[in-house]
């Protein structure tokens, strides 16, 4: 078994299953990846074939640490932070300078979160995915790595509480590289009113493409959350008319799209700005960081909502001590 290899990886589902089969876990904020260890030789895989080593030298050393030298495991890699994950932090790492990469490791040091031991030679795949999957780590794991393996009903008690973004799999089922056939996964949506601060145009046409999204602040200032370019090709002309007689300043008077960053584009800091006029509910999967995760979707306009009620209280939640689900 060598790089690159697909995980399983997971069916999305409306309701939790039941059985004595089932081992559960929290949807966790992180980056999946599948080690490969022979030896002193280390390498990191991202879910869609990446190389991660270089990014994450104190998950190597971690790895290196572990007294068994021929293995592949597959996990997750996150950023403890205030009883939860950063997933802001976690994305830092993904930086060219090496220098910059170890600077981060040591102020920001990664955890590995092992769901299974695929392989406990370079070759021999292990068999099923009960208790021999994670063995590998329960005596032998340095501190930042951590195995999981819950019991059944402790188990779907936490799925239940994590019921937003939770996932499962069958432990009597061999590992289904590739394939959804072995383990299932929840994630239930929310919604939250936004103000239409500004928009893009479609890459090569004069319509619309994306609202960009904003809510207000405990300062009293628009902050840019995110963007929705579920708009239907049917509407955009007319849409754009209407967004277009409300070009004006002054933007959004927080944080504003487009600012400096390794990810922007050309494309990404030209926008229209918009008054604050406009209010558009949209379905969203997680917030963090003082944004939306993901492009959310719209869901319809919101003409009886005034601007102003478009706040951060909407997607404020209870911080739940997530490292706690790790003992």
């Amino acid at each position: 078994m060598r790089p690159p290899f697909a995980p399983m990886e997971a069916l999305s589902v409306e309701e939790i299953p039941t059985g004595s089969g089932w081992q559960y876990e929290p949807k966790w904020d992180g980056f999946r990846c599948l080690v490969f260890r022979n030896g002193r030789n280390v390498v990191l895989q991202s879910k869609a074939g990446r190389p991660l080593t270089r990014y994450f030298p104190d998950v190597v050393e971690a790895v290196v640490a572990i007294k068994a030298e021929t293995f592949v495991l597959d996990g997750e890699i996150v950023v403890p932070q205030n009883r939860a994950f950063s997933f802001d932090d976690l994305l830092q790492r993904i930086h060219p300078a090496a220098s910059r990469v170890q600077k981060l490791a040591g102020e920001t040091p990664a955890l590995l979160i092992v769901f299974d031991l695929l392989a406990d030679t370079a070759a021999r795949a292990t068999p099923q995915a009960g208790a021999v999957r994670a063995s590998i780590s329960q005596k032998q794991a340095a501190s930042s790595i951590v195995p999981r393996h819950h019991q059944a009903e402790r188990g779907k008690g936490m799925a239940q509480g994590c019921r937003r973004r939770a996932r499962w799999h069958h432990r009597d089922l061999d590992y289904r590289s590739g394939e959804r056939s072995g383990m299932q996964k929840i994630k239930n949506y929310r919604s939250a009113d936004c103000v239409v601060g500004g928009f893009r145009y479609n890459e090569g046409k004069r319509v619309v493409g994306s609202l960009l999204l904003g809510l207000y602040g405990g300062d009293g200032l628009l902050h840019h959350v995110g963007f929705t370019s579920t708009i239907r090709s049917s509407d955009k002309k007319a849409l754009t008319r209407k967004l277009e007689r409300l070009v004006a300043p002054p933007k959004f008077t927080g944080s504003a799209p487009g600012g400096p960053s390794r990810w922007s584009t050309g494309r990404s800091a030209q926008w229209r700005p918009l008054k604050p006029k406009l209010v558009v509910e949209v379905q969203y999967d997680h917030f963090s960081g003082h944004r939306f995760r993901h492009g959310t979707k719209l869901l319809r306009w919101r003409p009886d909502k005034s601007p102003r009620q478009c706040t951060m209280d909407q997607v404020a939640q209870k911080k739940a001590n997530l490292t706690k689900l790790l003992t």
